[in-house]
């Protein structure tokens, strides 16, 4: 069962226009549900919609830059997998793990 939170009550407890919220939805940043003649986040974006509305007051980052933002994390986040990943195998390949021989040595 997922849970709602009315965009209004958001709203009023981050203090931030409806206005926003409406932008970010534009940019497709967030998702607003409609029901009931009432507009709804979902309850497990809410990190999402905070992380935003700090860059957003914090940074004084309008949507657009926002989303840049956005956009750029989620690069870094791939490519730090992919980092790791490569550190994985190239682990296989530690030369500590390989046994040599000293042929100098009789």
């Amino acid at each position: 069962m997922q849970e709602f939170i009315p965009v209004k009550v958001f709203c009023l407890y981050h203090n931030i226009e409806l206005s926003f919220i409406s932008s970010l939805q534009e940019f497709n940043l967030i998702e607003v549900i409609d029901a009931n003649h009432e507009k709804y986040l979902r309850a497990s974006q809410l990190p999402e919609a905070e992380k935003i509305i700090r860059l957003h007051h914090d940074l004084a980052i309008n949507t657009e830059g926002v989303d840049v933002v956005l956009h750029l994390l989620q690069k870094i986040k791939t490519m730090q997998q992919e980092i790791q990943l490569l550190k994985n195998k190239l682990g296989a390949f530690d030369t500590e793990a390989w046994p040599f021989y000293n042929l100098d040595e009789k």
